[in-house]
């Protein structure tokens, strides 16, 4: 890296001139890549997606949508068939047969709209549909009894939370933004406070350049294109904090603004060279699962984190070159402390966070992925009156999660009615006359169950039909989703892990390091969404924290993004910490010294990174929308962890046990350090306790541990 800040500054002029086309051209880049962007949620090869493109091709409503169940509660007889037919009036599908959907004195019905609301995260939560329920409600009213109490309910009705149709990412990138300058200023107290900020407002644009290529070959989703901003300035904030923080370290000690310059490269800029490679690794690989809008992320991903990087390595050169004098900061005692005492402590501090982080792991064994089930839904409101009025009458609240089946050839529906009816689990088939399309035809499949049992039932539905007949309906398609998308997951990690394996052992030297640099990312996940589990599945205090009330589910996506963004921004505070730590090794040949001169220097600094990016997310959390609100605490919660658990208690304590071992390298030679340095080191000596670093600012070493 010391080789391009040389380059840089010695083409300095043109170098600039380049960086700032390269902004110019993002803008324009933009206004290119936004008409080709897509809000469809498209599952290519999953069987229930292609039977609710055939349904929503031939019949115009139903396929992934919702059914919303009007009920109506009578005193006595009445023909509701006017009622109806002004809801079949209005486009939609309705299925009312008179003795199937009567209960005594309740009536109710299906009713499918047109095709669901594009956009969003794909099995994202309830809540998300039109505004078909109210819709029903005023079309029918005027044909009713006066006596006649009417409800109308289903999943979207007894929502908690509400989807807007998106993120206002607007709102998210200035909280963001603001968040960066209050930390940024309180570290620096200087222009230099800027300076990140600087970066992460040319490499945002620049991002666009990779985006408009990439979607020659790939489709780029609009979820993208509203997270990448977020994702980019958080990237770029990073880097910049890591090489300006380094270079007014040597500025501090006395070096000139070039010569700080070319050391700040050399070791930090080396760090956001091997840092963004893993990162940009770790988002790629995520082009294994059969999803586009996942493809996308991951791709898009990739293109922010390249972009923050080459930027940082080349814009930080030039600027940093030409400041001034600095104030040096004042070095904190307390992290080389805390890190002497996990040093001290290193068995209990490794035994007691990896005890928590495996608790809430296991936790994570009981993540619900599925529809969430009526019982865990808005426990007041019209939706519950609805459900209430249908189940006190008899009906089984399996039938808010009714699904279609597509018959090609209406003759077999008879047959097939019957075969249907005499699955395990079914409460009723209903296959109205006006349910037909020149020779196809739809059955509406009620069963008596939600949850497990439900998804039993759909089961056993598939494997009844005969070949030819397609099982549709919004359950079929989000546990094709699952299954898709989980069955490839394994394959994604695996190339993950070979993939940054090879990288990092390259930029540790160490064969150790990154393997427990991988184990512990994928131990964070896991904790991540067993605190995940504990907040949304559980509800342990998320009405009290955010004013939401949860499902008693976990959307379907959640765990893939909420890995795909993690793994690369935790990785980053890893590659931080741990080459601190190589490189402090390297000077002294102590693993104790390593470890506190390595988390005493960067401790701050990916405390301040942590802090930006835990506003920015948890920010997105707060507004009232369940399935971003589930994905921007979650995030929120793995930077949390990861920069206290993980990187303050559990990585110093791993790098303290482990001992020699962590820097074995098959064939690695390098100066040993001075029988003094060695001596200085031993364990009697170690057992004394480490003192903060000297007043003059002088990092410790073995003679000082």
């Amino acid at each position: 890296m010391e080789r391009l800040s040389r380059f840089v500054l010695r083409r300095a002029r043109p170098v600039g001139l380049v960086i700032a086309a390269a902004v110019l051209a993002g803008g324009a880049a933009l206004a290119l890549l936004l008409p080709r962007v897509t809000e469809a949620n498209e599952f290519p090869g999953l069987p229930g997606y292609a039977a609710n493109q055939r349904i929503t091709a031939e019949f115009g409503t139903g396929g992934e949508a919702r059914p919303v169940v009007p009920v109506v509660e009578l005193s006595g007889p009445a023909d509701l068939t006017a009622a109806f037919a002004a809801v079949s009036a209005m486009g939609a599908r309705v299925a009312y047969e008179e003795p199937v959907f009567a209960e005594g004195n309740t009536r109710y019905a299906l009713v499918y709209g047109g095709p669901v609301q594009a956009g969003g995260l794909p099995g994202s939560a309830l809540g998300e549909g039109t505004d078909l329920a109210e819709r029903v409600r005023a079309a029918m009213a005027p044909h009713l009894p006066s006596d006649a109490r009417l409800h109308v309910t289903g999943l979207d009705e007894l929502a908690t939370g509400i989807d807007g149709g998106g993120v206002d990412m607007a709102v998210k990138l200035s909280v963001t933004i603001a968040a960066a300058l209050i930390v940024l200023i309180r570290a620096f107290r200087s222009r230099l406070a800027l300076v990140p900020l600087l970066t992460a407002a040319v490499a945002v644009p620049v991002s666009f350049l990779g985006l408009l290529a990439a979607s020659l070959v790939v489709d780029i989703h609009d979820t993208t294109m509203m997270m990448a901003p977020l994702f980019g300035v958080g990237l770029a904030v990073d880097y910049g904090l890591l090489v300006v923080s380094r270079w007014r370290e040597e500025r501090a000690g006395g070096a000139s603004p070039v010569d700080a310059v070319h050391t700040a490269m050399a070791t930090a800029g080396h760090a956001v060279g091997f840092s963004a490679a893993v990162v940009a690794v770790g988002l790629v690989t995520m082009v294994v699962l059969p999803i586009p809008l996942l493809r996308s992320l991951g791709v898009g991903g990739m293109l922010v984190t390249a972009a923050s990087a080459a930027v940082s390595l080349t814009l930080l050169p030039l600027v940093l070159a030409r400041a001034g004098a600095v104030k040096a900061e004042r070095r904190s005692a307390r992290w080389p402390r805390w890190a002497a005492l996990i040093v001290r402590h290193k068995v209990a501090a490794l035994s007691m966070s990896g005890a928590l982080l495996l608790g809430l792991s296991a936790i994570a064994l009981t993540i619900n992925l599925h529809v969430p089930r009526s019982a865990d839904l808005a426990d007041s409101g019209p939706g519950r009156e609805g459900l209430t009025a249908l189940t006190d009458a008899g009906v089984p609240s399996g039938v808010l999660t009714s699904f279609d089946v597509y018959v090609p050839d209406a003759g077999a529906v008879p047959a097939l009615v019957r075969t249907l009816e005499a699955v395990p689990g079914v409460h009723a088939v209903v296959s109205p006359d006006s349910w037909r399309s020149g020779d196809a035809a739809l059955l509406g499949v009620l069963p008596a169950a939600e949850g497990e049992p439900g998804l039993a039932t759909l089961d056993r539905v598939r494997e009844a039909v005969p070949d030819g007949v397609l099982v549709g309906g919004n359950i079929t398609q989000q546990e094709d989703f699952l299954d898709a998308a989980y069955d490839a997951f394994p394959w994604m990690l695996a190339i993950l892990s070979v993939a940054t394996f090879l990288l990092l052992a390259r930029a540790f030297r160490s064969l150790v390091l990154p393997l427990k640099a991988i184990l512990l990312n994928l131990l964070s996940l896991g904790a991540v969404l067993g605190a995940t589990v504990v907040l949304w599945q559980w509800g342990w205090g998320t009405e009290t924290l955010l004013g939401i009330q949860p499902d008693g589910a976990v959307g379907t996506f959640v765990p893939i993004t909420v890995f795909a963004f993690l793994f690369g921004l935790s990785m980053d505070y890893e590659v931080f910490l741990v080459s601190r730590m190589r490189e402090e090794y390297d000077h002294t040949g102590s693993t104790r010294a390593a470890v506190v001169n390595g988390l005493g220097s960067t401790g701050r600094l990916i405390t301040r990174a942590a802090l930006i990016l835990f506003c920015s997310f948890a920010a997105m959390s707060l507004g009232g929308e369940l399935d971003v609100a589930v994905f921007g605490s979650a995030v929120a919660i793995g930077i949390l962890l990861d920069a206290t658990l993980i990187r303050a208690i559990l990585v110093p304590a791993a790098v303290a046990v482990m001992d020699r071992w962590n820097w074995w390298w098959p064939g690695y030679s390098r100066r040993r350090p001075s029988r003094r340095a060695k001596d200085s080191v031993s364990d009697s000596t170690a057992a004394r306790p480490f003192s903060a670093e000297p007043s003059d600012g002088r990092p410790i070493t073995p003679d000082s541990v």
